[in-house]
């Protein structure tokens, strides 16, 4: 599939995400509290601009790639709030100070969009050689909705050990770490040594995180497309509203109960849309799964998801009640 970038729109795309990182670097440069406000009018913004290009992209180059993009940036914010939630749990293990947690999140947002970035230019690669990888992809996908399912049917508690964690184990052996945090500091002299602080962990283990979910996100996205530039603007979208999106949904996140479901049934079926597109490049007569169908699924998985985490929420809420009522 040829790309719909020019040189000149790589350029200015990039030029973009590097200037609304920047953007954020300056919002968070005073370490402060995020309001309800100041998340939602930040989360409204990161919406209404991928929602914009999309109608560029729809009007210049046709329904089909519009479609695709949709498609692509639906799926990619999904996974991105499964992002979301495990940094919720890795800032809430390292005991991050309310005030600091932007800037750990928008370390994290630079290292998936770097990474994210390495995936894309190499599965773009192999892509053009290779057509067995789309069957790779595909195979990667589904086992990763199968542990998710796994996962989800557990029932375990997800608390993270931070103590247990590679990164955090490796880091101890380089360096000493200090007690408390030291506002946004990487590293502090103490005791006549260089330091590193519980800052600097919890960026790593976020970056450690950003590794994990580059490997499903990016094979993902390229089910529903096979244009690299598509598929690195969708992530690029998806990624640079969560640091504003991690404060407004911060309290809904633990009601998505269902989530795992969820994203185990998207990345199961986007998993099986590629193993029947690498089959039908192989075999003409095997039926290749259209966008539009793709859409609609993911649609009603969400839609499903969504609603039975709801009402799962609420009998929860209300099971407490009927125990005080009767008693």
């Amino acid at each position: 599939m040829s790309s719909i970038a020019t040189p000149t729109l790589w350029a200015l795309t990039v030029g973009v995400v590097l200037a609304l990182l920047v953007v954020d670097f300056i919002a968070t440069r005073r370490p402060h509290e995020v309001s309800m406000r100041e998340a939602i009018a930040w989360s409204a913004f990161y919406v209404a601009l991928p929602l914009t290009f999309g109608l560029w992209v729809w009007s210049a180059h046709g329904g089909d790639r519009g479609l695709e993009y949709y498609t692509g940036y639906l799926v990619e914010k999904t996974l991105s709030v499964d992002n979301l939630f495990v940094f919720m749990l890795l800032l809430t293990a390292f005991a991050v100070p309310r005030h600091l947690q932007q800037r750990v999140l928008l370390y994290g947002i630079i290292g998936a969009l770097v990474l994210r970035a390495i995936f894309i230019a190499l599965g773009a690669a192999a892509l053009s050689r290779f057509d067995w990888v789309f069957l790779v992809f595909g195979l990667v996908l589904v086992l990763t909705g199968v542990k998710l399912l796994r996962d989800a049917l557990s029932g375990e508690d997800h608390e993270i050990d931070v103590a247990e964690l590679r990164v955090v184990r490796l880091a101890r052996r380089l360096m000493p770490v200090t007690e408390e945090y030291h506002g946004t500091r990487m590293t502090v002299r103490e005791a006549g040594r260089r330091a590193l602080t519980p800052f600097a962990l919890v960026v790593l283990a976020v970056l450690a995180t950003d590794v994990v979910f580059a490997v499903d996100s990016v094979p993902a996205v390229y089910g529903i497309t096979g244009d690299p530039y598509l598929v690195f603007v969708t992530n690029a979208f998806a990624l640079l509203g969560l640091r504003a999106l991690y404060f407004v949904l911060e309290g809904a996140l633990g009601a998505l109960v269902h989530l795992g479901y969820g994203l185990a049934a998207i990345l199961g079926f986007i998993g099986a849309k590629l193993v029947l597109h690498w089959a039908h490049l192989t075999w003409p007569a095997v039926p290749d799964v259209p966008t539009l169908v793709s859409l609609l699924v993911i649609v009603g998985i969400l839609a499903v998801t969504v609603t039975t985490s709801l009402v799962a929420a609420r009998r929860e809420r209300r099971s407490p009640d009927e125990l005080v009522t009767t008693s």
